[in-house]
């Protein structure tokens, strides 16, 4: 039976050199064979457009050396007609079994291209230079139940996009008629090397997310709203570089949690900053709709004085930093998502059906999601993510 001894190794010139002169293993010297070359070019795809190539380079940087500044290629329709009118249509199905849709109408320029992030839409369910519009104006597709709320439940799956491109400007029958051409596309909210731990302890239930790499990392305590375990900003957080405990609570199911119970959730707080991969002195708090409740009690009242430490040490200034939206809604969430203006809500006391408006317009909220989310992942990185000028103490200290 064959054998093989992998060597993983962290500069090119280390790989140069055992190749080029073996290694002895028991005396017996061994050739080795490199099981990839440095790659030369490296592609990006689906990249958002609020991330700046400063970020990109920054982070490629963490894998190798760049040698070359980053080029971005615009991605969209070729080979048509000059002035060809046609509809840019996306469909997805979600997690709980709705399909919702969306499309633009454009007209193909004079070297019979068309490239979302430079030409405008000229109607559809978005209008004017939209790159991501195919995602924030999603609908529920006609004859589809009433009260749909998008969320993704599963961070381990993406989010799976078809999109489609149709002659002319099309406003319904999508699946009537066959499409020039048509793409899947996937956007993953876990990056590669995240890992997704289920969390059962001292009475708390949840899900930890640790980012890729050795460790140790800021944490975050994640609390959601009151529509019950929701991943998929807690994979985002682990992908970005933070322990993410997404804790569970006021969930439908009579079984569990449905009362506020503060000491619950310092608890959960506990249980992330006593991580081995966390730094205990690295950790706050993130919440959303109830549980922006639940993390004011717990900084007014809570017995745990780290968190009373942090906001003192942090400063005023930095402590209330106030973003103001006008026309967006109450579901503010990371962006490119469908927009939800109104849907069914199970209240978690009463087992009650009710339909909530949570309010807000599309591309006012769509253009909130994007540039609240750059802006909360700033301040975290600020406020929670080490100095790489200053040699961390022992984190056990």
């Amino acid at each position: 039976m064959n054998s093989a001894v992998v060597i993983f190794l962290d500069q090119v010139d280390k790989v140069n050199d055992v190749v080029e002169c073996g290694i002895t293993i028991k005396d017996l010297h061994v050739p080795v064979v490199p099981l990839s070359q440095p790659s030369t070019r490296v592609t990006l795809s689906n990249v958002p457009p609020f991330i700046s190539d400063e970020f990109l380079s920054r982070e490629l940087s963490r894998h190798g050396k760049l040698v070359s500044p980053i080029k971005k290629v615009l991605t969209g329709l070729k080979n048509l007609p000059p002035g060809l009118p046609v509809t840019l249509h996306s469909l997805h199905h979600t997690d709980d079994k709705d399909t919702l849709e969306a499309y633009g109408h454009y007209i193909s320029d004079d070297r019979g291209t068309v490239t979302v992030s430079d030409d405008a839409s000229i109607g559809g369910t978005y209008t004017g230079k939209e790159p991501m519009g195919l995602l924030w104006s999603m609908l529920p597709v006609p004859g589809s139940r009433p009260g749909i709320s998008w969320r993704k439940k599963e961070a381990h799956t993406p989010m799976v996009v078809f999109i489609s491109v149709y002659r002319g400007h099309v406003v319904e029958g999508f699946n009537e008629q066959p499409p020039m051409a048509s793409v899947v596309t996937e956007r993953w909210y876990m990056a590669p090397g995240v890992q997704r731990i289920d969390i059962e302890e001292r009475g708390v239930r949840g899900t930890l997310f640790l980012p890729p790499g050795p460790g140790p990392f800021p944490g975050l305590l994640n609390l959601l709203g009151a529509r019950g375990l929701t991943e998929s900003r807690g994979a985002l957080l682990a992908s970005h570089g933070f322990a993410s405990l997404v804790v569970e609570y006021l969930t439908p199911d009579k079984s569990w949690k449905t009362d506020f119970d503060l000491d619950y959730f310092e608890t959960a707080f506990n249980i992330l900053q006593e991580h081995p991969l966390v730094i205990n002195d690295r950790v706050g708090v993130f919440s959303f709709s109830f549980g922006g409740l639940v993390t004011f009690s717990m900084a007014a009242y809570s017995k745990i004085a780290t968190i009373t430490k942090m906001m003192r040490a942090a400063g005023n200034e930095h402590l209330l930093n106030t973003l103001t939206y006008p026309n967006a809604g109450h579901l503010i969430e990371p962006p490119y998502k469908p927009h939800c203006r109104a849907s069914h809500y199970i209240q978690w006391n009463t087992r009650t059906k009710v339909f909530m408006l949570w309010g807000g317009q599309a591309k006012p909220h769509a253009d909130a999601e994007e540039d609240s989310w750059m802006k909360i992942l700033a301040f975290l990185r600020q406020h929670l993510q080490p100095d790489p000028n200053v040699i961390p103490p022992d984190n056990k200290q």
